[in-house]
């Protein structure tokens, strides 16, 4: 897996696709003891993780986000800490876990400083 550090520097800035669940909800997976929102480069990189899945034959709907949205606002939004794992099942696949200076403050695990 690739540095979070250079990913969380540039996934602001791109588009990338998130696969749907069944309800239209961004899709998660469960690793860790954390849920990841999957994000993908491009199709070809959700179909390489189709496919290492073994579920290359459904349909994989997705949305269109940019990084900083991701990042800075529905990660935040939701009620469990949440990273984000862009381009998993790649050769440069990269976790960017849920903490200070990747997510908000308030959605980060590591967010409540002690006084």
């Amino acid at each position: 897996m690739g540095e979070p550090l250079a990913a969380h520097q540039l996934l602001p800035h791109r588009v990338v696709l998130v696969p749907l669940d069944e309800r239209g909800g961004l899709w998660t997976a469960g690793l860790g003891g954390l849920d990841w929102i999957c994000a993908f480069s491009d199709e070809e990189a959700l179909a390489r993780f189709a496919v290492a899945r073994d579920e290359a034959e459904r349909e994989w709907p997705y949305r269109r986000i940019t990084g900083a949205r991701l990042l800075d606002e529905l990660v935040p939004a939701l009620d469990f800490p949440c990273g984000v794992a862009l381009d998993a099942a790649g050769p440069d696949g990269v976790v960017l876990p849920p903490l200070r200076g990747i997510v908000p403050d308030a959605a980060a695990l590591d967010g409540q400083v002690a006084a």
